[in-house]
């Protein structure tokens, strides 16, 4: 289990114009501590979209077919792109939080047998070393008190709500076309860590 959410002050950094080809945001940096993260914002609401996203070099950037981190991504976009407002905090937490050697030692180890979880504990990690301080303190810097999650994580749903801020609903981040190496993995979240998939 993650440790409970605090209620800090997120530093804005930075602040620009960012047109994307799902169409025109705010890009905003935000740092709490030694964490980082950047928002992705558009338009008004007042309870956005919102998805949490936890960056993934492997998938993100070079189309992994061991997750499926880059649909997702990609999905969170397109949906905020079709409502026309949304927020979505890409958070500097590889690999459940665990960091990107760490996660390919991981890698390493389920190419030997290991699952995702099993993997993590073995490292000596948590098998989700992520918590969700910097996310809730952008929110608040926002003035944001009610969102629409667009997650499968119980444990997000369960650190906004500890945090005081209202799931008003949880919609599905469950891509379509996954590929057949991304179905051991997504099995594993079901099974070992709740998530909730269909």
């Amino acid at each position: 289990m993650n440790p409970p959410v605090q209620d800090s002050s997120a530093n804005l950094r930075a602040e620009a114009d960012f047109p994307t080809r799902w169409g025109h945001f705010t890009i905003r940096g935000y740092e709490l501590g030694d964490e980082s993260a950047v928002l992705l914002s558009m338009g008004q609401s007042e309870a956005p979209l919102l998805r949490i996203h936890s960056q993934c070099l492997t998938g993100d950037v070079f189309g992994s077919l061991r997750c499926d981190c880059r649909l997702q991504l990609e999905l969170a976009l397109e949906l905020i792109s079709v409502e026309g407002a949304g927020l979505l905090i890409y958070e500097d937490k590889e690999g459940r939080g665990i960091g990107l050697m760490n996660k390919l030692r991981a890698y390493q180890l389920q190419d030997q047998g290991a699952d995702t979880v099993e993997a993590n504990l073995r490292l000596g990690f948590q098998a989700d070393h992520r918590d969700y301080r910097l996310p809730v303190a952008i929110l608040r810097h926002l003035g944001v008190g009610k969102v629409r999650l667009l997650s499968n994580n119980p444990e997000k749903i369960q650190a906004l709500t500890d945090a005081g801020i209202e799931v008003t609903e949880r919609i599905p981040c469950q891509p379509e076309a996954i590929s057949e190496h991304a179905r051991s993995y997504l099995r594993v979240k079901k099974e070992k860590m709740g998530h909730l998939l269909l």
